[in-house]
């Protein structure tokens, strides 16, 4: 079962889900992201660059952005670092696209975008980085491959994909986890399936290969998260 990808599809990206469903979604996944979450990772990775650069501004776009809730911790880093950050979050989703907006409330330098991530509705080199934490599981490989350059495209910097590592003790464990802080029904089944469709380290970088990424590297963050970085 976790020798390949599932190519099932989960019913956050059917639309299987009523308006309610969703928000109580975007609820629990802020919850679950707080504990198990991609800070680590992406501490690690962009801010780290950053912090390595010496950059008093920085601007990223976060493609397919979900509740916005990373954005929140790239603005915090820049504020608490006295840099200026300019950060847009992009997502298909009307109601992620409203999550974002309300994350720009607690920050001004976050915008949000409605738009399709496989083709990208900026210019060439329009951000210094471009970021996507746990959505290229929700892609087939034909479309990481069509993702990834849009993204690159748009990043003068550097590129950076955080997402899960297919495994079958991390399945175990979200299960134990939703079920001792009583998970609903669709987060539990969409976030065992994400875990299915996700990705070994050697097939991410693959994909970042095939996609014409340069110098892409590869790094493990527990709790079983795999990061793709490259540069454009």
């Amino acid at each position: 079962m976790f020798r390949t990808r599932s190519n099932k599809l989960e019913r956050i990206d059917t639309g299987d889900y009523t308006e309610e469903e969703y928000r109580t979604f975007m609820r629990e996944i802020r919850f679950i992201n707080q504990r198990l979450g991609d800070r680590a990772a992406l501490e690690k990775t962009l801010l780290a660059d950053v912090a390595e650069a010496g950059l008093k501004e920085f601007s990223v776009l976060d493609v397919g952005a979900g509740s916005g809730e990373l954005l929140g911790v790239i603005a915090g880093f820049a504020r608490n670092g006295g840099r200026q950050s300019e950060l847009v979050g992009l997502d298909l989703n009307e109601l992620s696209a409203r999550e974002i907006a309300a994350e720009s409330e607690k920050f001004s330098e976050i915008s949000a975008v409605r738009g399709d991530a496989l083709r990208l509705p900026f210019t060439n080199d329009a951000f210094d980085y471009s970021v996507c934490s746990l959505f290229t599981h929700h892609l087939t490989d034909a479309q990481v491959t069509s993702v990834l350059p849009e993204m690159a495209r748009v990043a003068r910097r550097g590129v950076f994909v955080i997402d899960l590592e297919r495994s079958i003790i991390a399945w175990v464990l979200f299960n134990l986890y939703c079920f001792a802080f009583r998970i609903s029904k669709l987060v539990r089944q969409d976030g065992l399936l994400s875990i299915r469709r996700s990705f070994l380290p050697e097939e991410l970088k693959q994909l970042g290969e095939k996609s014409g990424l340069r110098g892409v590297q590869i790094m493990r963050v527990r709790p079983y998260r795999v990061v793709l970085a490259a540069r454009p």
